[in-house]
């Protein structure tokens, strides 16, 4: 992938490691890193957790091509934050028209609503195993994440969205605590395998579709924009969006790990990430299986912040109001409305006794599927906009990766989406 990178102008590689360079890099730092990381969020955990107490090792070799994805899609968005200094919903609105826009910030504020609700289940879960009452873990920290939006700056809260990307090393500890042996580790990280089951399929396809999400394009583009990035300083950006997708698929990896190492040959069958906690707490000591625990919880609050932040986001930028965390509710009434709501029907939602959670997020993640190959599709004819973009549009090879990309997550999301409508027809349709 980086011999085709290397050949686009606006992709040259730094030309040096000075103090200057590094002083750049680290006042860029930021946008990429965090928008990668938050996505291994309570959904994406579990969703890692499963692979590996179901299936070993055998999935491991996903990661090379998602990391390969992740990076095409999360460049661009950062690349055209940078040469347009606009908002990804923006460049839809100018592009595409007021009605499809419309149409899309509807589905995605109706995902990511569900997304964040299930960021709250999360926190009730991970904070349960360590004898917290949800009745006490949701409400305070829905109170520190409205206060630390609302009331902090952009400076601030972006110091503590990093904090948060270095407490992930809870899972690499976790999985070295496991003791597997990494020289088979290795071999199935190489070694693609397939099995002739629909929910091998689905957990593949889910490996995949849980790495890239709507909301992840329009939230890194919204924060180049906002932290002033320009077209001067992408090479740094660039490297700050590579760094945050490598560390982000190094994190899954540890966790399927971590599960399949340990988990895996009992035989144990888990349903969620706070089930895998509890269950590598007899196999590999209460150390690991707290550090896990406290991984989730702190996936889980993270991605609870960047969620409805997001949304508020893309949904102030798409119907032109005004939005960023440097103002205050007098300067973006809409935005903080928007962000106060998000957070308060989703914790107050895991409060309710025998709320449909579950059906919530089943919806939720339809929507997802539905939706993700538009956003894609709309990113890609951005980018190659010569009006827009200039020199700065895709070249051939790399026009050809990205929309390798796009017809691979079409397909796999459709899949996944019609699954998720109708249990039973992908095993029909795939495996007779």
């Amino acid at each position: 992938m980086f011999a085709y990178i290397s050949q686009f102008r606006f992709l040259k590689p730094l030309k040096s490691f000075s103090p200057r360079n590094v002083m750049i890099f680290l006042a860029i730092l930021g946008p990429g890193i965090i928008t990668a990381n938050v996505d291994n969020d309570a959904g994406g955990i579990a969703t890692y957790s499963l692979a590996g107490a179901h299936y070993g090792l055998t999935l491991l070799w996903t990661m090379i091509p998602t990391t390969i994805a992740l990076v095409v899609v999360q460049e661009m968005c950062a690349r055209m934050g940078a040469i347009t200094g606009k908002g990804l919903s923006d460049l839809i609105r100018e592009s595409f028209g007021v009605k499809v826009t419309f149409y899309v910030m509807i589905a995605l504020l109706l995902t990511n609503m569900g997304n964040s609700i299930s960021e709250f289940a999360g926190i009730a879960a991970s904070l349960e195993i360590f004898g917290i009452s949800k009745y006490v873990s949701v409400p305070v920290s829905a109170v520190f994440v409205w206060l630390l939006i609302v009331k902090g700056s952009y400076k601030v809260v972006e110091k503590v969205f990093l904090v948060a990307c270095l407490v992930y090393i809870a899972y690499p500890i976790a999985a070295f605590m496991a003791g597997p042996k990494w020289d088979i580790v290795l071999m199935a990280t190489v070694t693609p395998t397939f099995q002739s089951d629909s929910g091998y399929l689905m957990t593949m396809i889910g490996l995949v579709g849980t790495t890239i999400a709507p909301w992840m394009q329009f939230y890194q583009q919204s924060a180049v924009v906002e932290k002033g990035i320009t077209a001067d300083q992408y090479n740094f950006t660039r490297l700050d969006v590579i760094i945050g997708c490598i560390m982000a698929i190094a994190v899954a990896f540890f966790i399927v790990v971590a599960c399949a190492v340990t988990i895996h040959p009992q035989g144990l069958k888990i349903e969620t990430a706070a089930d895998a906690a509890v269950a590598l707490k007899p196999l590999v000591g209460k150390y690991a299986s707290s550090l896990f625990a406290f991984g989730l919880f702190n996936a889980s609050l993270f991605a609870a912040c960047i969620l409805p932040l997001s949304t508020a986001y893309y949904i102030c930028e798409g119907l032109g109001w005004e939005s960023g965390v440097d103002k205050d509710f007098e300067q973006a009434p809409q935005f903080f409305w928007l962000f106060t709501a998000i957070i308060a029907i989703s914790a107050g939602l895991i409060l309710i006794p025998n709320a449909p959670l579950m059906s919530i997020m089943f919806i939720s993640q339809v929507v997802n599927g539905a939706v993700l190959p538009f956003v894609l599709i709309f990113m890609l004819k951005l980018i190659n906009d010569k009006s827009l973009m200039g020199d700065y549009t895709n070249g051939p090879a790399f026009n050809i990766i990205s929309w390798l990309t796009v017809v691979i997550m079409i397909i796999l999301t459709v899949v996944m989406t019609i699954d998720m409508a109708v249990p039973g027809l992908t095993k029909r349709l795939f495996f007779f």
